[in-house]
């Protein structure tokens, strides 16, 4: 059965000292998600544990990324976490430090 996409949310993570991927990989996911309460399961005869949960997460390193890490921050559904080139370094100004700045989308999805 194909996927029909019925949330889109975007969110933001910074670790802004240790250049920690996973951790602000994590921290945009909680801002995507943490404003949002799906309300619409029973109108759909569905349950959140039929969700297909897509995340795609911009990084600079995407392979620094711990996908299962970032996957565990959403507690229904099926959850897949990809990790691709975007996002943003900033080193400090003598270099010693990084902060990152990780993008992400959920997407939440139902088998149709």
């Amino acid at each position: 059965m194909p996927l029909k996409r019925y949330v889109t949310e975007m969110g933001m993570g910074v670790d802004v000292h240790g250049g920690d991927y996973t951790k602000a990989a994590k921290r945009a996911v909680s801002d995507a998600i943490r404003h949002s309460s799906l309300n619409f399961f029973t109108h759909m005869n569905k349950s959140r544990d039929e969700m297909q949960i897509i995340v795609k997460i911009g990084a600079a390193k995407p392979d620094s990324v711990n996908l299962e890490a970032v996957a565990a921050q959403l507690p229904y559904g099926t959850v897949s976490v990809e990790s691709e080139h975007g996002g943003l370094d900033i080193p400090s100004e003598n270099g010693a430090d990084l902060m990152v700045i990780v993008n992400a989308a959920v997407l939440v999805c139902f088998d149709e």
